[in-house]
């Protein structure tokens, strides 16, 4: 995703982090130690330096690792991990630290951005940037997101929403972390696992992927409930979720259906009918909806969210805007990465953190534009009603 905002550095001289050569005066007998251990062992290692706001040791990021944030073909090579996910644990070691120094957080937040988003407005992504999509989701499954790293990988999840939003459980028959546009084009009944209106040349990341004879997993829910601590991550999500679903409900048809069904019977034997994978899929963008909110009150309710108010309103304040659908049918399949850049409607109503009520604005304002049936019309009500209290609700894990 394309971040155009720039945000300011308001760090004042007291909490800046000591220069390297400064801390390492304060800590010559260390410094001394890492040294000696260097000449005895022939090792390369990294410094760990004692933080200056604490006594907390931290990691320095290395110069080459800052240079991928203003490289993103340098980045997506650094973060691919190959087909057959040879080059995992590379990647994991350049983006796992415990404790960045400094600005450290933020950089690793930049490199993952560089790495998976796509090189331009309508270009969609390659199969190397999503699998570098999927190593960054692996690599962040079982590990904290560092401080300041949350908007970066926040971006990674909005700008494969529709991978992350078709992600339910591990599928042994997801060979590999991602897979190109044939893999992911319709059948002839018009269906994909990769989800509906997908664009015809775009490579996805499949999350569903797991490794035989490794614990490695991709779990885009698990990093949901971690990045939604941060409130910039939280807008990038919730934004993300919201603009997709605009988009998704201006392809329907009149009736809420598949404009690109055609019937069928699916490979299990069932049948299904023109709005079975839509109701399935604005089920699964509902939850996501709701499982943010449940993550905000689970977070108020265990100290993690210390203000509500201050956390809303700094979410406010990165919310872009409201995204309503068009008033007729659109026939486009655009890329992923501008589905949630798509430009707002205008300025957000009413309670941001009410996602049951969001949703429903822009769902009554489809409905009426494009005359729905009142009987589908009130299918569509009560499957997003039934589904956001669901999510809500449901233990967080």
């Amino acid at each position: 995703m394309h971040d155009g905002g720039t945000e300011e550095n308001t760090t004042s001289t007291e909490e800046r982090p000591e220069r390297p050569l400064a801390r390492l005066r304060k800590h010559w007998l260390l410094t001394s130690a890492v040294a000696l251990a260097l000449l005895t062992t022939a090792t390369a290692v990294p410094i760990v330096l004692a933080d200056s706001g604490d006594d907390a040791p931290c990691q320095e990021i290395p110069t080459s690792t800052r240079a991928l944030a203003k490289s993103p073909a340098a980045a997506t090579r650094a973060l691919d991990p190959g087909d057959n996910m040879s080059r995992y644990d590379a990647v994991r070691e350049l983006l796992i630290h415990e404790n960045p120094c400094g600005d450290g957080g933020e950089v690793l937040g930049q490199v993952v951005d560089a790495a998976t988003r796509a090189t331009a407005e309508g270009r969609p992504h390659t199969l190397a940037q999503a699998r570098a999509a999927y190593a960054v989701i692996a690599a962040f499954d079982d590990e904290p997101v560092p401080d300041g790293a949350a908007p970066g990988v926040a971006r990674v999840l909005a700008e494969y929403v529709v991978d992350a939003n078709r992600f339910l459980s591990p599928d042994r028959d997801a060979y590999s972390p991602a897979v190109d546009a044939v893999a992911a084009a319709p059948d002839e009944t018009g269906w994909t696992s990769y989800g509906r209106f997908l664009a015809p040349d775009e490579a996805h990341a499949d999350f569903e992927h797991t490794e035989p004879s490794s614990d490695v997993r991709a779990d885009p829910e698990y990093l949901v409930g971690e990045l939604a601590k941060d409130p910039e991550a939280f807008a990038i999500l919730y934004d993300a979720e919201r603009a997709y679903f605009a988009y998704y409900l201006e392809r329907l048809t009149r009736e809420g259906g598949d404009p690109d069904y055609r019937p069928g019977k699916e490979k299990d034997g069932s049948t299904t009918s023109t709005t079975t994978w839509a109701d399935i899929d604005l089920e699964h963008l509902t939850d996501r909806i709701g499982s943010l909110m449940n993550h905000r009150a689970r977070y108020v309710r265990d100290g993690t969210i210390p203000d509500l108010a201050a956390f809303d309103k700094a979410v406010r304040q990165h919310t872009r805007g409201a995204y309503r659908a068009a008033t007729r049918q659109v026939s486009s399949r655009p890329v992923m990465g501008d589905i949630a850049e798509r430009p707002v409607s205008g300025p957000l109503n009413g309670d941001l953190t009410d996602g049951r009520h969001q949703l429903f604005t822009v769902l009554e304002a489809w409905v009426k534009a494009r005359k729905v049936p009142t009987e589908r019309a009130a299918q569509l009500r009560q499957l997003i009603d039934d589904r956001y209290v669901r999510a809500l609700w449901l233990t967080s894990h």
